[in-house]
């Protein structure tokens, strides 16, 4: 698989981070997150203004070398033309909820953002819009490259392993 420029895609909690982060190390390239292009504050929830947050996605996009992980179909469309390789985790929902709560096992387990970050991960495969398991699978068939679904943990870390 030709991984030169890879995005990233699927569920809260699936993994994205972590592969991405292991095959930028892997292939010396950029690793970069979509939350912080996203997110002016994660931790109020304030979205960055849409059109400063799409050039900086576009400028990571213009590299020649790079692995871009998220869930935001509208920045991940922007950028699909420029990738080599599209990988999706679709990891079971219940899988991903015990990933959050590994991840984040620090918080009060009365904490607001924890609560919003399950409810989101459980509401993937039913969530309407562009950041939901509809708008990713129609983004993975529309995906001319080259493309991997990658179902459940084992096979992540063998995918990582193998690139």
């Amino acid at each position: 698989m030709n991984l030169t420029r890879t995005l990233i895609i699927g569920n809260s909690g699936a993994g994205k981070s972590w592969l991405a982060r292991r095959l930028a190390e892997h292939l010396d390239a950029p690793w970069v997150e979509l939350d912080p292009i996203h997110w002016l504050s994660d931790e109020q929830s304030i979205p960055r203004p849409r059109g400063e947050a799409m050039g900086m996605a576009r400028l990571a996009a213009s590299q020649e070398r790079w692995v871009i992980e998220g869930m935001y179909d509208v920045f991940v469309s922007e950028l699909l033309d420029r990738a080599t390789a599209l990988i999706w985790l679709r990891i079971a929902d219940a899988e991903c909820v015990a990933n959050i709560r590994r991840r984040e096992r620090g918080s009060p387990p009365d904490d607001p953002r924890l609560a919003a970050m399950l409810a989101w991960a459980v509401g993937y495969r039913d969530r309407e819009g562009t950041d939901g398991w509809a708008a990713h699978r129609q983004l993975f068939e529309g995906f001319a490259g080259e493309k991997v679904v990658l179902w459940e943990r084992g096979e992540i870390l063998r995918f990582a392993g193998s690139a």
